[in-house]
């Protein structure tokens, strides 16, 4: 019989801040404050996404966008953290790395560094609350100028010992050079900060390289697209750079056709660490078990395939190294059922 994949413990690494909410969340603040969703939010299934063109993409950041306004007290941000914590502990998750980019919301929350004290306090409640360890990783956006990001990052560092682990570079890939941003990337790694920016999904195995080479990754958030450079997927397992590879998003957004043409088995074979994330579940519709069972379903990932994933997310995390142990610990205990 099949070991039930929410009771394998696991870290969860690629999470969107806004797109971790729950969609009864979602509806219930665009009631508080008249916001008026669009019915792709709310017809109870995920929308009809395509990233692969611009127009497409457009729609999805258009989506996101709206969902993030209705997040407008700090109340609101404490609800988000607390609800998005439980539903990973109930996914057996014993680690969150969840990502923001803080400039989003400073509007509404009063500036840029009350925004980012805000969300922090909000993840230090949900973690004392549910048990759940969870840092922050700060994330700059590619679309904005690489001054931006450089600000940013002076902040990520400045808060690196309350709970801020890591610097990310989100948005359309396609847009902007990756060395456009690598002062900001230096300085968040001077400053003890890991490097984890976005590759390797909408953009091919360039976008990887780029990642690598100029801004110091060690992590890459994506990076399925490496699949097509053999190369590639030799420094990647070389290095040890862990891919938070999230195959539900992958198809939602017109990556890949079906489940069973995301290169899980690919990067699996070729030694290169994974963390399978969620991405945005608000958006997608399924959390970070159903990653599991999806490889589990569309290629045919043993029990005990699907422990090394759990194993390679709680590798490839910044936990502490008794969080670490007693996940390790617990993934051999599931696997020993």
């Amino acid at each position: 019989m099949e070991r039930d994949v929410r009771l394998l413990p696991k870290a969860h690494l690629h999470l969107h801040f806004t797109g971790s909410m729950r969609p009864t969340t979602l509806l219930e603040l665009a009631d508080k404050y008249g916001v008026r969703l669009p019915e792709a939010l709310t017809g109870g299934e995920p929308p009809q996404l395509r990233a692969t063109d611009e127009r497409g993409w457009f729609r999805f950041q258009r989506l996101y966008d709206i969902a993030r306004s209705c997040l407008r007290s700090p109340e609101d941000i404490q609800r988000l953290v607390r609800e998005t914590a439980m539903e990973d502990v109930a996914d057996g998750s014993g680690w969150l790395e969840i990502q923001v980019d803080p400039t989003s919301y400073a509007p509404l929350l009063g500036g840029l560094i009350p925004a980012i004290e805000i969300i922090l306090d909000a993840v230090d409640s949900a973690s004392r609350e549910t048990g759940l360890g969870i840092r922050v990783v700060i994330a700059a956006n590619r679309m904005k100028h690489p001054l931006d990001a450089r600000t940013l990052a002076r902040l990520a560092v400045r808060y690196a010992d309350s709970g801020v682990v890591g610097f990310g570079l989100s948005n359309d890939e396609r847009r902007g050079l990756a060395r456009d941003f690598d002062r900001a990337f230096a300085i968040a790694r001077e400053g003890g900060l890991f490097a984890a920016p976005h590759g390797g999904e909408l953009a091919g195995p360039s976008s990887v390289r780029d990642c690598l080479d100029d801004l110091g990754a060690g992590r890459i958030g994506h990076g399925v697209r490496a699949a097509e450079d053999p190369r590639l997927l030799r420094k990647l397992a070389e290095r040890g750079v862990t891919c938070e590879v999230c195959p539900a998003s992958n198809v939602a957004l017109g990556v890949y056709e079906k489940p069973g043409d995301v290169p899980l088995r690919t990067l699996f074979d070729a030694g290169v660490p994974m963390a399978l994330g969620a991405d945005d579940p608000l958006l997608f519709g399924s959390r970070l078990a159903a990653q599991y069972d999806l490889v589990r379903r569309h290629h045919a990932f043993t029990d005990e395939e699907l422990a090394e994933l759990a194993r390679q997310s709680v590798r490839g995390s910044v936990a502490p190294v008794d969080v670490r142990e007693r996940l390790l610990g617990g993934i051999d205990a599931w696997l020993a059922d």
